[in-house]
């Protein structure tokens, strides 16, 4: 049975075959463990060669570069080893099966490693949820956030408004317990519920932009929609800058919703190409104008393309948040594009012509300074449903306290302070109840 005094090990580095294979090993049996495969414990954090030797005959597994680096100065907060072998799938299966054969190592489970960090006081939730984007980071703005996270962008923002809620908290419940005490001031409540109106402020501010920074993990949905043979998959391959929609002239080619993630700028974008939205007797084509509506209608942004030749067809059917009118194939019609002020690109209206090459740079231009001005240049503090979720409980508990002033309930106020200090502990995941108490004591020298 998996027990969390194991110690564990596992395969740390990418898929095998490869360069190298880095093996960690975490936990209170991690020394012995790598002195028994290379004969010594080097120095602390400094890398040493040497021979990797299954113990139970000898025989020399691999040449690697050993770490060590002990507790809790370590990434696990345990005893850490790590070994640098060379990457073959033979060489980590030796190890693996020295390794297993020794009393109270084991294999980890998924994401082991970060949970002991983590329960060793090295890492907080936010940073854990920060590290987990980092890993699946595909674009230069994913990074930077997960990397702020990881660093404390949220959690220490979140620790500081506990610590703050603490000191408010404190001050209501000495109201409360100790008033009979000569040193217990008799207003207390006033300037706690100060404290709890300008966290809820700070904590509103943080949240308005919570939609963006859980957007920039997924990425901005961009759909390309609009009436059949109309040049959307053209248009959809030309930004994917691949073929990855079928361009036919046959109407009704694209049947169902392609969708591709692009790095736009360094920010992410899902783009969709979809069915052409008509009224048809076909089943099949019936059902992808269905699914085509759907995805269209919660996409961030709609570019709805039409045929220059066709007559122009209402966009209210399709009430997206944003919607950019693409007239294509410009090139059909005889006009003096320089002249004529209807082909004068707007910031919601394009006209293109794939067979020029017109007007398809402007649009990219423009697609990309939207994506960005939607996520902004400054980090969003929230990047996760459950962070915006417990920031909320957090910010109704506040409101709720701030709310019974004029009552004058101070057990009520307590109570809701307290929820609004557990909120944010979840946030990070530490919730300790006992510092109330030690802040109680630091400030009023009660129980002298």
């Amino acid at each position: 049975m998996a027990s969390a005094h194991d110690t564990i090990f596992a395969l740390s580095s990418g898929r095998l075959p490869a360069a190298i294979a880095v093996v960690r090993l975490s936990g209170p049996r991690a020394g012995d463990a790598l002195k028994a495969l290379t004969g010594r414990i080097p120095e602390p954090r400094k890398a040493a060669l040497a021979r990797v030797r299954d113990p139970a005959h000898g025989e020399v597994i691999d040449e690697a570069l050993a770490l060590w680096f002990p507790g809790p100065k370590s990434e696990t907060g345990e005893d850490t080893a790590e070994l640098q072998l060379h990457g073959g799938r033979a060489v980590v299966a030796a190890v693996f099966a020295a390794l297993g054969r020794m009393e109270g190592l084991r294999m980890a489970e998924p994401g082991e490693f970060t949970r002991r960090a983590f329960e060793n006081g090295h890492l907080d939730l936010t940073a854990v949820e920060g590290l987990g984007d980092l890993i699946a980071a595909e674009t230069e703005v994913q990074r930077r956030q997960a990397y702020r996270q990881l660093k404390g962008l949220l959690g220490d923002r979140a620790e500081a408004w506990r610590k703050r809620l603490i000191e408010a908290l404190a001050l209501v419940e000495a109201r409360i317990d100790f008033s009979d005490e000569a040193d217990v001031p008799e207003e207390l409540v006033g300037p706690a519920l100060k404290i709890a109106g300008e966290l809820d402020a700070e904590i509103a501010a943080a949240l308005a932009s919570a939609a963006h920074g859980e957007r920039l993990r997924d990425g901005l949905v961009v759909a390309i929609a609009g009436p059949p043979n109309a040049g959307k998959s053209t248009l959809f391959n030309r930004i994917a800058r691949r073929e990855a929609a079928i361009v036919s002239p046959i109407a009704g080619t694209t049947r169902d919703v392609i969708e591709v993630h692009l790095d736009l700028g360094g920010y992410p974008v899902t783009l969709l190409d979809t069915a052409g939205m008509r009224d048809s007797a076909d089943p099949i084509e019936q059902e992808g104008v269905r699914r085509a509506r759907e995805r269209a209608l919660t996409a961030d942004l709609v570019l709805w393309v039409e045929d220059v030749t066709e007559p122009a067809l209402t966009t209210a059917l399709l009430t997206a948040p944003v919607v950019w009118r693409i007239v294509n194939k410009i090139d059909l019609r005889k006009i003096n594009r320089e002249q004529d002020i209807r082909y004068k690109v707007s910031n919601t209206e394009f006209y293109l012509s794939d067979k020029e090459e017109y007007g398809f740079n402007s649009l990219l231009t423009r697609l990309a300074d939207f994506v960005a001005t939607y996520f902004g240049l400054e980090p969003a503090l929230v990047s996760r449903e459950r962070q915006r979720t417990l920031l909320q409980s957090t910010s109704h508990a506040l409101k709720a306290a701030l709310a019974e002033e004029t009552r004058g309930r101070e057990d009520i106020i307590a109570e809701e302070l307290r929820t609004a200090a557990t909120a944010l502990g979840r946030l990070t995941g530490r919730v300790d109840v006992e510092d109330i108490l030690d802040v109680i004591f630091r400030d009023f020298c009660i129980g002298k």
